[in-house]
């Protein structure tokens, strides 16, 4: 899903392609994308564009009049700016918005459709969409504790809370906990006030570098490689790649289909946090430390029926 990184470079982007331009034509390929029916999406057609913005991870395209366009991409959804008029994209085109500059096309992977366009009229109407997480970039670190602090959950749950903290998803908690040199599964209430300084300067950190490095990645460019797996990453999507600060080998939890990544070494002392798959595989004997768990693995592999 793209995060706060992601979504401020699409609106950098799309802000000189569209502000300013009247939208000629919608084309909704998919039913499933529209999911309001008052304003009508026919009622966008012919209204400039006055500004572009963000509301948690979600993209809100704002046109004369007060009336709104609220995207939320979710996992698979993707934007790409093309040529006027150009042909939505076979399975994948969702929907197309004309304008005089060009053609901003919105796609989704996969076959389940889960990316969502609302159209709204009203600032008041507009609100309902935020869900309340507190900006890491304006808030002090009073604000900061009160929000982590407001539920006991973990760590990684409470980052990706919308409800809590503003455009952080799965990707970038595990670089922030891998920064902030904290387990992804410590109660948010139970950090000391270094910890929580710790991990603030670290959602600053980690958000605002990652932001210029995919300005940079693009120059200019409208981005076409939204990922949630980029090179240079610490730990998100690099099980068993070795850590960038330790070289141990980068670890996981899988819970149905997220999966969260740390490093053992220098986010949980050493200690194996434990994963559903390779629990069942070993059954009562998980091991405490990584090196019990490379002991269990060399004796799977040993004990393993060999092939003639």
């Amino acid at each position: 899903m793209p995060e706060y990184p992601d979504i401020t470079v699409y609106i950098e982007c799309l802000v000189p392609r569209v502000v300013g331009q009247p939208l000629e034509k919608v084309r909704l390929a998919s039913p499933f994308l529209l999911r309001s029916v008052d304003p009508p999406l026919a009622a966008a057609v012919g209204r400039r564009v006055t500004g572009v913005r963000r509301i948690g991870k979600r993209i809100v395209v704002a046109l004369e009049e007060e009336l709104f366009l609220v995207f939320h991409l979710m996992i698979a959804g993707r934007f790409r700016f093309v040529a006027r008029g150009a042909k939505l994209p076979g399975r994948l085109g969702l929907a197309a918005f004309d304008f005089p500059s060009g053609t901003l096309i919105l796609t989704e992977a996969g076959s389940k459709r889960r990316a969502s366009l609302h159209v709204v009229r009203g600032e008041e109407a507009l609100a309902a969409f935020d869900r309340g997480g507190l900006d890491v970039f304006t808030a002090d670190a009073v604000a900061f504790r009160a929000a982590l602090t407001s539920e006991s959950h973990t760590l990684k749950r409470t980052l990706t809370d919308p409800r809590l903290l503003d455009g952080i998803g799965n990707a970038y908690s595990d670089e922030i906990l891998h920064r902030a040199r904290l387990s992804p599964v410590k109660l948010s209430t139970r950090l000391s006030d270094e910890e929580c300084g710790r991990l603030h300067a670290a959602c600053r950190d980690v958000l605002r570098e990652w932001t210029e490095r995919l300005r940079r990645e693009t120059g200019g460019r409208f981005p076409d490689k939204v990922t949630a797996f980029r090179d240079g990453m610490a730990v998100h999507g690099r099980y068993l790649a070795p850590c960038p600060d330790c070289g141990s080998p980068v670890q996981r939890i899988v819970h149905a289909a997220n999966e969260t990544n740390y490093c053992a070494t220098c986010q949980t002392g050493g200690k194996l946090l434990a994963d559903r798959a390779l629990s069942r595989l070993l059954h009562g004997d998980w091991p405490r430390t990584l090196e019990e768990l490379e002991e269990r693995k060399a004796g799977l592999r040993i004990d393993a029926p060999q092939g003639n």
